[in-house]
C-alpha cells in the first residue's frame, strides 16, 4: 500500500512542478518581451534622430554643391561673354580692314583701267609700224628678186643647202678630231691599267711536258716491273691507260701520256709498288684502285685550298672537283690550275681599275678553262661547254657569258667578257709561258694559210691566235656577200678534211668594198 502512494505522489509532485515551471517560464518571457518592446523603441527613436541628423547634413552638402555649381555656370558664362565681345571687337576690326583693302582694290583697278586704255593705244600704234615695216620688207623683197632673178624661196633655199654643208663640214671635223683624241686617250688608259696589273701579278711558269720520270735505285728493279713475259708491265698499262717505256736509261722509268691526271695515278702506283715489293698483277689493280682514289681526294683538296687563296665563296662541289683537276692539266706546256689562277687575279685587278665588279671578274677567270678538264670527250668547244657546265650549277649570268666568250664562241653580253679575254690573252703570250714545237707550229700556219689562198677569189689569208682562227680577204668584185658565206664553208670543210689541229679553228671571210675620189 504505502509504494503506491508514494508513487501517486511524485506524478503529482512531478505535475505541479511541470505546471509552476510553466508559469515561471511565461513570466520570464513576457518580462523579456516587454524589456525587448522598450529597447525597439530606443532604437527607433535614436535611428529617427540619426535619420533628421544625416536628412539635414545632406541637405546643406546640396546646397553647398548647388552653390558651387552655380558659381562655376556663372564663371562659365561671363568668360563666354568676354569671348563673344573679343571676337566681336576682333570682326569689327577685320571688318574695318577689308574695307580698307577693297578702297584699295578699287584705286588699283582704276589705274589698271588707265594703263589698259594707254597699253591699248600704243598696240595700236606697234600694229601701224609693224604694218609699214611688212610693207618695206615686201618692196625690198620684190626689189631683190628683180634685182637676183631669184624668188624668196629659192633664195632661202640656196642659204639653207649653203649653211647646211659648212654646218656638216666643221661637224666632221669636228667630229674626226674628238674621235682621235678618244682614241689616243682610250689607248694610253688601256695601256697603263694593263701594264700596271701585269706588274702587281706575278706568277712562276712551269712547262709540262708529256712525260714522267720515275726514278729507282737500280736497274733490278726494272726486271720486276716488268714481270715475266712482260705481264706486270702490261697490267700497268691496262689499269692506267699511259705507256710505260723501260730503256737502257740507267735508274729510270719513263711514263708517258697525254693526260696528267693517269701519268700523276701511274707514277704514285709505281712507286708504292716498288716500297711494297709485291709486283703481280692483282697486286697493280689493287694498289692502281687506291691511288685513284687519293688522287681524287687530291683533286678535291687543291679544289678547295685554290678557290680560299683566291678567296672566291659559294662555288658548287663539281666546280670545285674540276678546278682542283686543273692542276693536271697543261695547255701548250702551261699548267692549266696556274694559268687560271693567273688569269683571276689579273681580272680582278682590271676590275678594281676600271670600277668593275672584281669578285665577279675573279670568278670568271678562275672557271673560263673549266672545259678544258670535263672527264667526258665533247664535241664542243671547251669554251661553250665551261658556259653549260656553269649555267649547269647556277653560276651568275654574267660570269657564264664570259666563260663562253673568251674565244669568241658566242657574243659577250658584259663588260667583264672582255676583261677576261683580255686577260687570258695576257697569261698566255707571257715569253716563257707556254711552248710549241716551233717548226710544227709554223709549219701548220703555213698550210693553213696555204689552203685558204688556193680558193678562187681570195686575196690575202691570215692565221691568227695561234692558228684558232683564219681571216681570209676576198676580191669584191669577183666574190659577192652569199659567195663569201658559201666560201667560208667550203674553207672550214677542206680544213677538216686535209689538215690535224687541236681545237677548232674559225674561218672569217671578210668582203670589203672601197670607194676612192681625189681632191685637186
Amino acid at each position: 500500500m504505502g509504494d503506491p502512494l508514494i508513487i501517486v505522489a511524485g506524478v503529482i509532485g512531478l505535475v505541479l512542478g511541470v505546471v509552476i515551471g510553466q508559469v515561471l517560464l511565461r513570466r520570464v518571457f513576457k518580462a523579456k518581451e516587454v524589456e525587448a518592446e522598450e529597447r525597439a523603441k530606443l532604437i527607433v527613436q535614436q535611428a529617427e534622430t540619426n535619420a533628421e541628423g544625416i536628412k539635414k547634413d545632406r541637405i546643406l552638402q546640396a546646397k553647398e554643391k548647388y552653390l558651387a555649381l552655380k558659381s562655376e555656370f556663372e564663371q562659365d558664362v561671363n568668360k563666354r561673354k568676354n569671348q563673344l565681345q573679343s571676337a566681336e571687337q576682333k570682326h569689327k576690326e577685320r571688318e574695318k580692314d577689308l574695307n580698307k583693302q577693297l578702297d584699295r582694290v578699287k584705286r588699283k583697278d582704276a589705274e589698271l583701267d588707265s594703263q589698259r586704255e594707254n597699253l591699248n593705244a600704243q598696240m595700236d600704234i606697234v600694229k601701224k609700224r609693224r604694218d609699214d615695216l611688212e610693207r618695206n620688207i615686201a618692196q625690198q623683197v620684190s626689189m631683190l628678186e628683180k634685182v637676183s632673178n631669184l624668188t624668196a624661196d629659192e633664195a632661202k633655199e640656196q642659204l639653207m643647202a649653203t649653211l647646211v654643208d659648212e654646218a656638216e663640214t666643221k661637224a666632221s671635223s669636228h667630229i674626226k678630231d674628238i674621235l682621235e683624241e678618244a682614241k689616243l686617250s682610250a689607248t694610253k688608259q688601256a695601256k697603263k691599267v694593263v701594264i700596271e696589273t701585269i706588274q702587281r701579278t706575278a706568277t712562276e711558269h712551269a712547262i709540262e711536258n708529256c712525260v714522267s720520270v720515275f726514278n729507282i735505285e737500280s736497274d733490278d728493279i726494272k726486271g720486276k716491273i716488268i714481270g715475266r713475259e712482260g705481264r706486270n708491265i702490261r697490267a700497268l698499262e691496262a689499269a692506267t691507260g699511259v705507256e710505260i717505256i723501260v730503256d737502257d736509261t740507267p735508274e729510270a722509268i719513263i711514263i708517258s701520256g697525254f693526260d696528267p691526271v693517269r701519268r700523276e695515278i701511274a707514277r704514285l702506283s709505281l712507286h708504292r709498288l716498288v716500297q711494297d715489293g709485291r709486283i703481280h698483277p692483282a697486286r697493280i689493280e689493287e694498289v692502281v684502285n687506291k691511288t685513284t682514289k687519293n688522287i681524287e681526294e687530291e683533286i678535291v683538296e687543291i679544289g678547295e685550298r685554290t678557290v680560299i687563296d683566291l678567296g672566291i665563296h659559294g662555288l658548287h662541289p663539281e666546280l670545285i672537283k674540276l678546278v682542283g683537276r686543273m692542276r693536271f692539266r697543261s695547255s701548250y706546256g702551261q699548267n692549266l690550275l696556274q694559268h687560271s689562277r693567273e688569269v683571276a687575279k689579273l681580272c680582278a685587278t682590271m676590275a678594281s681599275e676600271l670600277g668593275l665588279n672584281a669578285k665577279l671578274a675573279k670568278r670568271a677567270g678562275l672557271l673560263h678553262d673549266i672545259g678544258k678538264v670535263w672527264p667526258e670527250e665533247p664535241e664542243l668547244p671547251h669554251a661553250v661547254l665551261g658556259m653549260e657546265l656553269a649555267q649547269k650549277y647556277k653560276e651568275h649570268p654574267e660570269v657564264c657569258n664570259a666563260i663562253g666568250a673568251h674565244h669568241d664562241e658566242i657574243e659577250m653580253t658584259s663588260m667583264i667578257s672582255p676583261l677576261v679575254q683580255a686577260c687570258d690573252a695576257v697569261s698566255g703570250s707571257r715569253p716563257g709561258a707556254r711552248r710549241e714545237v716551233m717548226e710544227s707550229y709554223i709549219k701548220r700556219l703555213k698550210d693553213l694559210e696555204s689552203l685558204a689562198l688556193n680558193f678562187d677569189g681570195v686575196n690575202k689569208c691570215f692565221a691568227i691566235q695561234a692558228g684558232r682562227e683564219l681571216r681570209v680577204m676576198v676580191d669584191a668584185e669577183r666574190v659577192n656577200d652569199q659567195q663569201s658565206g658559201q666560201l667560208s664553208f667550203d674553207i672550214s670543210q677542206k680544213i677538216e678534211k686535209d689538215m690535224q689541229y687541236p681545237g677548232q679553228i674559225k674561218v672569217t671571210v671578210i668582203r670589203e668594198t672601197r670607194s676612192v675620189a681625189f681632191a685637186k
